[in-house]
């Protein structure tokens, strides 16, 4: 286990806080008989190889050894590791739902990022400041060659696990359903493996409904679709509640605005809201509801009133997290030509749009999260042109005055 990980001169490649020395031990510390040692790893690899999203130098060069660890049978917690991969690869899984990863997008944008990350400056370099890194090197870069270089570094992460695929493919067999259901999750967001990759999900989409459990193929019908494949519209009546629901998120992904009407019935279904605790389901954190609300984008125009129904009736519901996809998709239903411009007064609002700022401004308790305000919120809701808390809107929409910016 972890051969040639002391070959790597760590304290050369970077991370958040600077030289990765610390990363071996941590990584060792994953395969620990201690599970108070294994959490507190993983929590410290969190927090340095992928700090709030953000991937470094150090990301790619930990990611063989973890899915080296992934691989062994002994090492604790499988499903937590993955989950770890899979947020090393893509980042949150919200920056790409409904539609999946746009690969070939990302590729894109990289290019000429490696020769840009070539020349920055490394840890024990005269250029290197052991407090700001190479934060001087990358501000003196134009904004698109920033672009650029945290493309690459970001791509560089994902191709390393890439690499994992065949891996997670067999994880669909393991004994654990958690690790069952993350490896289906995994393998949603590399479509340029989807041919073997939807053939392995298929097997657990068959699998018997006897012995295989609801979250695990409802999650591998959801990645189905965000590979491009839409599930059979028999799941559709199946009696399982997670499976009807994968069935209907990935037949929205892989249907598009081309979806029957069963399929569109079981979408706001979900959307309108779905049953409390934990789903088993990795997508979005298991908010089921959140997901199919994100997903009735995808379905065309044709169904957009009856969606934006669903959703401004779901407002008065939810709060935190759970709020940001439902908001988030009324938001986009409500002002297709994106923010309102400057001064733009309540008066001028279209019904769509007043609607959701009535909702909005009568509902506090959505803009919270834990009892306190949740700026994430705010700034999604202000993003258009809005207040950015519900006094401000209830005022905006009395007065029928310039909208705050």
């Amino acid at each position: 286990m972890l051969n040639g990980i002391d070959e790597i001169d760590w304290s050369r490649l970077s991370h958040a806080y600077g030289p990765a020395e610390d990363v071996p031990g941590q990584l060792r510390a994953l395969a620990s008989a201690d599970p108070g040692d294994r959490a507190r790893a993983r929590y410290e690899l969190y927090g340095n190889i992928f700090h709030q999203g953000s991937r470094y130098e150090a990301t790619a060069y930990a990611v063989p050894f973890l899915l080296e660890l992934l691989a062994d049978p002994g090492t604790g917690e499988p499903a937590e590791l993955l989950e770890l991969l899979v947020a090393i690869a893509i980042g949150y899984d919200e920056s790409w739902l409904p539609d999946g990863l746009p690969v070939a997008e990302w590729r894109r944008r990289a290019a000429g990022g490696e020769a840009l990350f070539a020349a920055a400056p490394r840890p024990g370099d005269d250029a290197y400041d052991e407090d700001e890194g190479d934060y001087a090197y990358v501000e003196s870069l134009s904004e698109a060659d920033q672009e650029r270089l945290y493309a690459y570094v970001e791509l560089a992460a994902y191709d390393a696990v890439r690499a994992g695929v065949p891996l997670f493919r067999a994880l669909l067999t393991r004994p654990e359903p958690a690790l069952r259901a993350c490896a289906a999750y995994a393998l949603a967001w590399f479509p340029e493996d989807a041919a073997g990759s939807v053939a392995a999900l298929a097997t657990v989409a068959a699998a018997d409904p006897h012995t295989e459990l609801p979250p695990v193929v409802g999650t591998a019908l959801a990645a189905t679709g965000l590979l491009g494949v839409a599930p059979g519209t028999a799941l559709l009546s199946d009696p399982r509640p997670a499976v009807r629901w994968g069935a209907a998120v990935g037949r929205a992904r892989g249907l598009g605005a081309a979806a029957d009407q069963a399929t569109v019935d079981e979408l706001m279904t979900w959307a309108a809201g779905a049953p409390e605790g934990p789903t088993g389901v990795p997508f979005l954190n298991g908010d089921l509801a959140g997901c199919a609300g994100l997903a009735l984008r995808q379905i065309g125009p044709r169904h957009a009133d009856q969606g934006f129904d669903v959703l401004l009736a779901r407002i008065p519901a939810v709060s935190g997290i759970a709020a940001l996809p439902v908001v988030e998709q009324a938001l986009r239903l409500a002002f297709p030509d994106g923010p309102l411009p400057a001064g733009t007064p309540a008066t001028a609002l279209t019904d769509r749009q007043r609607r959701l700022a009535e909702a909005l401004a009568a509902s506090p308790g959505t803009w919270l999260i834990g009892g306190h305000s949740f700026a994430n919120f705010g700034l999604l809701v202000g993003g258009y042109g809005l207040a950015h808390d519900a006094e401000g809107l209830a005022a905006y929409l009395g007065e029928g005055t310039v909208a705050p910016r």
